[in-house]
Parts: C-alpha cells; sequence; structure tokens
C-alpha cells in the first residue's frame, strides 16, 4: 500500500542551493543519509533557485533533466534533499517514471530499518502513516471511483475513501498504544523521581558520537556505528556518581537539521525522557566543520519539545580526531563546568566529565556534626554505609560523635527513613 523501496536500490539525488552561499556540507550530509539507507546513488544533480517551482519543485528544464538522467541511468527512484508537496511528488513520478521521495520520506524509511523495540516501531509506523496520508491518493488514482456489483451499488464510498478510513483507524490505534507506552515511562519517571534518582539525558545532533559515549560511560552494548541515526530506541542504564550516587543515563535518538515534525510528535514518548532530564549531555563532535550549525540545530529541537529551560553540559566529543587537543574542563564565570573536552572511542577525559556530572549534579552537600546515643548503631553504620563519615569520635555519657558529609539528596532521603535523626545534630 505505501511506497517503501528496498536496501539497494539505485537513486538519482537532487539537491537545490537556495541561497548565493552553495554549502557542499549540506549535501554531503544528504549523501551520508541515503548512504545510511543503503541505496546506492547513481547521479547527483544540483541547481540553484530564488524559490520553489509550484509544480515540479524544481523549473521545468531540471524537472526534464532529471526526467533524462532517470532513463539513462535506469534508476528505480529519485531522492530529493527538500520537502516536496503531494502535488510535487506526483508531478515529478508522471514526469520520471519511476517514484520521486522527499528528504522526510527518506528520514522516515532509515528510522523504519533502524527501529528495533515495539515502540520503536510503532512511532515509525505513526509518523509514516501521517506523512502519507496526504499522498494516499497517488497510489490509489485508478480506484478512485464508486465500488460496482451486486450488493455494492449505490452510494457506497469510493476506494479511497475507505483507505483514508483504514489509515484514520490505523492512526488512532497507534496512538493509543502509544499512549500506554507513555504512562509505563511515567510510572519509571515517577519512581525514580520519589527514590530521589536524577536522570541525565544524552542528546545532540546525529553521528556525533552520544552511543559510543554512553558505552563508555555505562559498559553497556549499544548499537553504535558511523552513520546517521543509528540509535532510535532510548536506552536507560544506572552509574554512579561522586557526591551525588545513582544517576540515570538516558541514550536518545540523534537530531538533524530540518527533522519532520511528524518525527518529533511520533517520538514524543521517547524524547520525554529528554524534557524531564535534571540535566542535558549535549554531545558534539568538535571534528565537524560544521559544529556551530549543528549546536544551533540541536538547540532548535530542543525548544521545539519545550526542553531548551533544561540546564545543560556540552560535551565535546572526538578530540582524537584534532591534533594536539588535550582533555579539559572549560568553566563559566560562576566556576561551573559548562564544557568537557573528551574522546568517547579512546576514553580520554572521561574522568573530568564525572567530576563536571557531580559539580553540576551534586548541588547542595549536606555537612553536619551528629551525637548518636548508643542505641543508634544502626544509624552509625548506614552513613558507613554511604561513606559518609569523616570524622568519629566517643563522648564521656558513652554516646558517638560523628562528623558527617553527603550528597543533600541523600540525607533529605535518610531524614525521610529516620525521622528522630534531626534530634542528634549538634
Amino acid at each position: 500500500m505505501f511506497d517503501r523501496y528496498d536496501a539497494g536500490e539505485q537513486a538519482i539525488l537532487v539537491h537545490i542551493w537556495f541561497s548565493q552561499d552553495k554549502e557542499t556540507e549540506d549535501l554531503q550530509e544528504f549523501e551520508t543519509l541515503v548512504s545510511s539507507s543503503g541505496v546506492e546513488a547513481l547521479r547527483v544533480i544540483t541547481g540553484s533557485r530564488k524559490a520553489p517551482h509550484p509544480k515540479y519543485f524544481v523549473g521545468e528544464g531540471k524537472a526534464v533533466e532529471i526526467a533524462e538522467a532517470v532513463k539513462a541511468t535506469g534508476a528505480s527512484v529519485v531522492l530529493f534533499d527538500h520537502a516536496l508537496t503531494p502535488a510535487q511528488e506526483r508531478n515529478l513520478e508522471r514526469l520520471c517514471e519511476c517514484r520521486v521521495i522527499d528528504r522526510t520520506g527518506l528520514i522516515l524509511d532509515i528510522f523504519a530499518q533502524r527501529a528495533r523495540t515495539h515502540e520503536g516501531k510503532l512511532q515509525v509506523e505513526l509518523a509514516q502513516l501521517r506523512h502519507l496520508a496526504t499522498r494516499l491518493v497517488r497510489g490509489w488514482t485508478h480506484l478512485e471511483r464508486q465500488k460496482g456489483g451486486i450488493g455494492l451499488r449505490g452510494p457506497g464510498e469510493t476506494q479511497l475513501e475507505t483507505d483514508r478510513r483504514l489509515l484514520r483507524n490505523r492512526i488512532s490505534q497507534i496512538l493509543s498504544r502509544l499512549e500506554r507506552v507513555e504512562k509505563q515511562r511515567d510510572q519509571g519517571r515517577q519512581a525514580r523521581a520519589k527514590a530521589d534518582i536524577p536522570t541525565v539525558s544524552l542528546v545532540g545532533y546525529t553521528n556525533a558520537g552520544k552511543s559510543t559515549l554512553f558505552n563508555s560511560v555505562t559498559s553497556a552494548d549499544v548499537y553504535a556505528a558511523d552513520q546517521l541515526f543509528a540509535t532510535l530506541d532510548p536506552t536507560l542504564r544506572r552509574i554512579d556518581v561522586a557526591d551525588v550516587g545513582e544517576v540515570v543515563l538516558a541514550d536518545t535518538v540523534g537530531f538533524i537539521r530540518h527533522l519532520p515534525h511528524d518525527l518529533v510528535a511520533a517520538f514524543k514518548a521517547t524524547l520525554q525522557e529528554t524534557r524531564q532530564a535534571a540535566l542535558l549531555l549535549h554531545v558534539i563532535d568538535a571534528a565537524d566543520l560544521r559544529m556551530d550549525d549543528n549546536i544551533a540545530a540541536v538547540e532548535t529541537v530542543l525548544e521545539e519539545i519545550e526542553a531548551d529551560e533544561i540546564p545543560a553540559l556540552q560535551v565535546m566529543n572526538k578530540i582524537d580526531m584534532l591534533e594536539g587537543f588535550e582533555p579539559r574542563i572549560d568553566r563559566n564565570d560562576e566556576n561551573l563546568p559548562v564544557r568537557v573536552w573528551l574522546s568517547a572511542q579512546s576514553g580520554a577525559g572521561l574522568p573530568l566529565l564525572f567530576q563536571a556530572l557531580t559539580e553540576r549534579l551534586a548541588g547542595e552537600i549536606a555537612h553536619y556534626d551528629l551525637r548518636l546515643p548508643p542505641e543508634a548503631g544502626r544509624l552509625r553504620s548506614r552513613f558507613y554505609q554511604l561513606q559518609a563519615i569523616e570524622n568519629e569520635w566517643n563522648e564521656e555519657d558513652g554516646s558517638v560523635g560523628l562528623t558527617i558529609r553527603m550528597p543533600i539528596v541523600d540525607w533529605r532521603r535518610l531524614c525521610k527513613q529516620e525521622p528522630t535523626l534531626v534530634d542528634y545534630i549538634v
């Protein structure tokens, strides 16, 4: 029913510049997207325009050039690095006599190939259905008539209307399933919040090295590869951070320029991990020539999902690809870490990341002198378990004096469990 093309197909690529600055990086990223989808590019057609053409997106002469290239090379699909309207797609398909897929369709296809979990597959299907709902007419033009035959005569609905209704039904089914998934995620988040376990979410441009960093920090075995959108399904792992305790680290889907809105909406449950995080680790490819543009693209998506107010720590990754670069921490005027330079691949600078996490997450430290009566031995052993005792001495009345230092989070949790604890503060 839908236009899915198989990996290994051959394509003509089309990229149009709409400004005087012909940034070849845009084209290179598109070519990387195409190779990530498993499609072989036979020819790249480029051009310049002031504005998109209403009929073909490109000019009529350029459209004919694309059609001739399809015939000459035998390509089975034309891929555009732009968002096309359904009418433009149909007009180009009629002219080229093969399928035409825009940037959104291409990204959706990569996502469909990479989704592993049930939730991920549902999210991709939802985004695909929303995208294809407006393009449904294209595949069914020969059926846009009333059904005939015995028992089917009369004012029944056209085949196209039937398909639209089925599409709407499937979308509402997926939405209700995703709602259940979101509720389960919410319960997990609430449980972590009750236990005062902060979440740190990895965000960043696609292929910045988030999964490699995630694997280095957590010793997990998340799929990491030098390709766009290697990670789709969010993975959560617990890590220990000094003076903070347990922290949940979340690896999420990478962002990209012009990320389709259908995808942002469909991946709402996944991106919720980012919206609820205590801190964002913004992973940046320090060796990428378009580093500043990539940072801006990520910040735009964070704004879209209402996560731009969450404190962020920049992680400048891949310093092993820069000459003579040593791991370091950059600080702001208040001496807080704002940027960590490291290499997730080689592990250089990872201890500095943990140091920065401690400083950004520990917040207040509880520092008290306590006097525990002889019967409070269990409480004393709890402090030892938490490695919170700085100093210990015996008082003349048989009580034990303690100087404790621990994260405020652990102190508050202990106070909830042992309401008499505050009575022992000297």
